[in-house]
């Protein structure tokens, strides 16, 4: 894969900068039933597992769990035996778009993380427009994020618009205080950590808001509770976090 003409081409280049997070999986995303997310949620398991709808499109802002649905996508690709790629744009819109999308509709799975970052980027709409249509051909499941709808998303290609919309959409909400601290416990539950109510209500009113953040504070409090084997207690984590 090239960037530019100073960059060499290697597909090792490419896989260096992309990665699943072990923990992004179907099991840990936490969503209300019959919530937007819930709904989202189990789209893309079908779209995993049945494809009855081959093209899904989910949006929303930073820290709401888009990423960890494309993600928690692909490894269940993996378990049903398909072949998947997850491509996170922010990263990758830099690169050669011609090139870089070469060939992904032979994959069973193809999730583009964070769309609105290749917009307007030298042959990126011209690329993904024709990448759409050569899925729709071989039948590849797609599964596209962004942060706003597809209408919105301001390329300069109508009908890359539409083919953004050929599928179904689902916008995801932010959690309330309450489910952040239901989505944080049963993370902690995963990792075999339980977690009090005074200590989760302690760390919610102290911490950012933001659900990655949240997340790299509980790695923290793992981390550490496991190399001092202690419990994770308000004190704990005061000093854990400096806080």
């Amino acid at each position: 894969m090239t960037r530019d003409s100073s960059h060499p081409s290697s597909h090792q280049q490419l896989s260096l900068n992309v990665h699943l997070n072990d923990d992004a999986t179907f099991d840990n995303y936490f969503a209300i039933e019959n919530s937007s997310n819930y709904l989202a949620l189990q789209a893309v398991k079908s779209l995993v597992s049945d494809a009855t709808e081959p093209f899904v499109y989910i949006w929303g802002a930073e820290g709401v769990g888009v990423s960890h649905l494309l993600q928690a996508a692909c490894h269940a690709a993996s378990t049903h035996g398909l072949r998947s790629q997850y491509l996170p744009l922010e990263e990758l819109a830099g690169f050669a778009a011609d090139e870089l999308l070469e060939g992904l509709e032979q994959l069973d799975l193809l999730c583009l993380d964070g769309v609105q970052h290749a917009m307007g980027q030298a042959g990126w709409d011209h690329a993904l427009f024709h990448l759409y249509n050569r899925v729709r051909d071989t039948q590849c499941r797609l599964l596209v994020s962004a942060d706003c709808a597809p209408r919105d998303l301001g390329s300069g290609l109508p009908d890359l618009i539409s083919r953004m919309g050929w599928g179904v959409a689902f916008h995801l909400q932010p959690l309330s205080d309450e489910e952040k601290m239901a989505a944080l416990k049963l993370r902690a539950h995963a990792r075999g950590i339980e977690l009090t109510d005074d200590v989760l209500t302690f760390i919610i009113h102290r911490a950012s808001r933001d659900m990655v953040e949240l997340f790299e504070y509980l790695q923290q409090l793992d981390t550490l509770s496991l190399a001092e084997k202690r419990r994770v207690t308000i004190p704990f984590v005061k000093e854990a976090l400096g806080w």
